[in-house]
């Protein structure tokens, strides 16, 4: 950290209770025996469109996305003052593109977090090898680790819910076992998509089925804070249950995506383009973050001078209330702008 000393105290006993500390070298912490929710103050985000937030709308954030990642964020920002966050997840990417360009712009930021998802844009390209992705990936990891940040990485989703995927069910489940292996020889920790069963149907996604929507993004953060042991205020939230669909209904349904969203990325690989061609990553600094909504309150009740107004989140702060603050304001077809094709 550039500010602060990292937290040297039992990151094991943390427990789902938050961290009890004596102590006083505890970032933000000015004096010993206080209560604390976790020992992070700086996190930064890497990926794919995944951990940029597609699927997740928020028209007050940078490039009109939310996602896991800010979820996330804004747990921990609870009760941490000096807390900052980046996200420098771009859709489209493939593993060797995040390596390349987002690595070393993480490690410079100095985090004491860092999240980073790859490989699942290169997984569903034909003729994947999974065991040769997950050791490129893991050479990132390594590097990654060698700053002493905690280090999430995150397994592939079990797609035997979705039909169109399912023949890929295998090569992933590969992917996922050779991730464990990374993350138990680099001393990660996993957040375990494959596992997660409440993302395992349909109404947690959006129309074209890559994508997670918000109710989805929810239980993602839900989990990843989990696995962090952090306590936070996050609670189970799905949509109603819809009918099982009629056989045609269904069929038809796919001859639209089919149309609608594997055709485009079809014509883009042909082009050898992306849909993160003109996309630059949201959060590139680490800096302040606010719920959306939540910078209009700051201001609305501040003073001239106040120093709320001086440390505001920057010019990626949401600039007014999103009526998008909560999944459960959804409509189930909700989706996020240029989610349109897989790898985007």
């Amino acid at each position: 950290m550039a500010d602060a000393e990292r937290y040297e105290g039992d990151l094991e006993a943390a427990g789902r209770h938050g961290v009890e500390t004596d102590d006083d070298r505890l970032p933000g912490i000015e004096a010993p025996g206080l209560y604390v929710r976790h020992p992070w103050l700086r996190f930064v985000a890497l990926g794919d469109s995944f951990t940029e937030g597609v699927g997740d709308p928020e028209p007050t954030s940078p490039n009109g996305v939310r996602g896991w990642a800010d979820r996330v964020a804004e747990e921990l920002a609870e009760d941490a003052p000096g807390f900052a966050y980046a996200n420098l997840a771009i859709r489209g990417r493939l593993l060797d593109q995040i390596l390349a360009e987002q690595v070393e712009p993480a490690i410079a930021l100095q985090p004491d977090l860092i999240t980073i998802s790859a490989g699942g844009n290169d997984m569903i390209r034909p003729g994947a090898d999974p065991d040769a992705i997950a050791a490129r990936f893991e050479r990132g990891v390594e590097q990654l680790r060698r700053t002493g940040a905690t280090v999430v990485i995150f397994t592939g989703v079990d797609t035997r819910f979705q039909p169109v995927f399912a023949s890929m069910r295998g090569r992933i489940a590969i992917y996922n076992e050779n991730l464990r292996a990374v993350a138990a020889h680099h001393n990660a920790i996993v957040a375990d998509q494959w596992a997660l069963r409440s993302i395992q149907r349909p109404a947690m996604w959006t129309d074209d089925r890559l994508h997670l929507n918000p109710y989805g993004h929810h239980e993602v953060a839900r989990m990843v804070l989990d696995a962090l042991a952090v306590p936070n205020s996050l609670r189970p939230m799905a949509p109603e249950a819809v009918r099982p669909s009629r056989w045609r209904d269904a069929r038809v349904r796919d001859i639209v995506w089919a149309r609608e969203h594997l055709v485009p990325w079809v014509v883009r690989r042909i082009r050898h383009q992306s849909s993160g061609d003109r996309i630059s990553a949201k959060r590139p600094f680490a800096e302040p973050l606010f719920r959306p909504g939540e910078l209009d309150e700051t201001v609305a009740g501040a003073v001239p001078g106040d120093s709320a107004l001086e440390t505001g989140g920057g010019s990626n702060a949401p600039q007014s209330p999103s009526p998008l603050s909560s999944p459960d304001q959804f409509p189930l077809d909700q989706s996020s702008p240029d989610q349109s094709s897989p790898g985007a």
